[in-house]
């Protein structure tokens, strides 16, 4: 596909070509923290009477108009099908909006919050960060510590690495089968 620019002198083709690019720019155009943190507040405040026991673990948003919301959802004792029923119900409002999935966090769940990395010590993690730390920028390793400000991993090739929280772009639980196909 071939890209033109308008002549200068033809002003309603120029008009066209910046809705294109506005049009195009608003179709892949990641969302901003902002924006994200803005909808996992608006899902948790319309949870929150219905469903208290109900952590919203994470959102992702694909596409332009119309486009997908996934609702990552956990609770004490997991998610089940009726559970992502009942949630897809009482968030009706952003079926509107949105092409709207809700769904468990899966077993290689996001660690956002320094809660989730709480949770996950012990556990084997991969860590990326925004810019690279120590000339790297994934970290795949145990997780032995974490607060507010810090994660401390014990990387695969043995080395200790703590990592900014604030450097942290994605993280995820590694989730690892033991010889009977279960979790270690």
């Amino acid at each position: 596909m071939v890209y033109t620019y308008p002549d200068q002198h033809d002003n309603r083709e120029a008009k066209a070509f910046e809705k294109w690019v506005r049009v195009a720019h608003f179709c892949f155009v990641e969302m901003s923290e902002r924006e994200r943190q803005s909808i996992v507040a608006e899902i948790e405040t319309t949870l929150a009477g219905q469903f208290p026991d109900i952590e919203v673990v994470d959102v992702d948003v694909q596409g332009g108009r119309g486009a997908r919301l996934t609702v990552y959802v956990d609770r004490p004792g997991g998610v089940d099908l009726e559970l992502c029923e009942a949630v897809t119900r009482a968030l009706d409002d952003l079926r509107e909006r949105y092409a709207l999935e809700v769904s468990s966090p899966g077993l290689d769940r996001p660690l956002r919050t320094p809660a989730h990395f709480a949770r996950a010590s012990g556990e084997r993690v991969y860590v990326k960060t925004a810019d690279r730390l120590d000339g790297r920028a994934v970290f795949r390793g145990r997780l032995t510590g974490s607060d507010p400000t810090v994660v401390s991993l014990v990387l695969d090739e043995g080395d200790a690495v703590d990592i900014p929280f604030h450097t942290i772009a994605k993280a995820h639980v590694i989730f690892e089968f033991d010889d009977n196909g279960g979790h270690q």
